[in-house]
């Protein structure tokens, strides 16, 4: 039974999410992630603790920030909001006056009963259209005890249920989710270790152990590529994936997801340099030949995201 004081740290509850699993899902996004990719789409998920973002476009100089801050961390200055980010202690206060949304919060903690009364709301939706629930962040293994109880409780009201991971970690903690889960969604990046190292700030050597066992388990998978230019986007790097995976007899597809560049103004809000800037998404023909290169090798189910 799910311990239900047991907190988690969630940045995002996205319902009517289409592309985390089947049917229509509610997408929980988890903050806190042990990988640094330079390309990260979420970097509000990065860190394992509350952070506010600031979208100065947004901001209307209103100045009712400056009333609710305790630690001084806005001013006005000839009209414009200077936003003080080393004094900001991510209490929130100042987020409930913003009426021009120029502040959030990034990191809100629920406990595992609250945030499954919510999930449930679009149990009818998920019915319909085989869908359910998907733990992504950030890594969800972060916070592995928080998850068990969430899936937990989630199987006991019905439930699909799936998680997105890096596959990053000790193995036991992931090895105590399988039970409660019917999909798991592997990222995996480089199969060259010096490479991975560089490009994502952790070796792959965990991950590669655990996603081969994660290929024997027996629970349903999907592994999922970003295609980024310059660090993954040879034929020779997704062959090699290709035969990495091949043969794995749960698995359902192989995708290949594409840069895109939609958080650079997330990375801003957060006062950190979007290291992806100068990448261009890649083509549609140069994706259709890395899939046809995993296809080569004895990958049926490849997919473009």
């Amino acid at each position: 039974m799910a311990a239900d004081g047991l907190r988690g740290l969630v940045t995002n509850v996205q319902r009517f999410s289409l592309h985390d699993g089947p049917g229509i899902r509610t997408t929980v996004f988890l903050k806190g992630c042990p990988l640094r990719c330079f390309w990260c789409h979420n970097p509000e998920d990065l860190r394992p603790e509350p952070e506010l973002q600031f979208f100065p476009d947004r901001c209307i100089g209103c100045g009712a920030c400056l009333e609710r801050c305790p630690e001084g961390a806005h001013l006005l200055e000839e009209g414009r909001h200077r936003f003080l980010r080393e004094r900001c202690r991510a209490c929130g206060r100042c987020v409930e006056t913003c009426g021009a949304e120029a502040l959030e919060l990034a990191g809100r903690w629920w406990t595992a009963p609250e945030l499954v009364r919510l999930l449930v709301r679009d149990w009818e939706f998920y019915r319909q259209s085989n869908g359910g629930i998907t733990l992504s962040g950030g890594e969800p293994l972060m916070q592995a005890g928080f998850c068990l109880s969430v899936l937990q409780l989630a199987r006991e009201e019905g439930l699909h249920t799936a998680m997105e991971t890096s596959a990053h970690g000790p193995w036991e903690p992931l090895a105590a989710l399988l039970p409660w889960l019917d999909l798991v969604i592997v990222d995996l990046k480089l199969l060259d270790r010096d490479r991975h190292l560089e490009t994502t700030g952790v070796p792959n050597d965990a991950i590669l152990a655990n996603a081969a066992c994660l290929g024997e388990s027996g629970v349903p998978l999907i592994v999922r590529t970003p295609v980024v230019p310059g660090v993954n986007d040879t034929p020779e790097d997704i062959i090699a994936i290709a035969e990495f995976i091949r043969g794995w007899p749960r698995l359902i597809y192989y995708e290949l997801m594409p840069l895109h560049r939609l958080a650079e103004g997330k990375y801003r809000s957060l006062g950190r340099e979007y290291r992806a800037s100068g990448l261009e998404a890649p083509d549609r023909e140069p994706l259709e030949a890395l899939a046809a290169a995993a296809r080569s090798v004895g990958v049926a189910g490849v997919r473009i995201g």
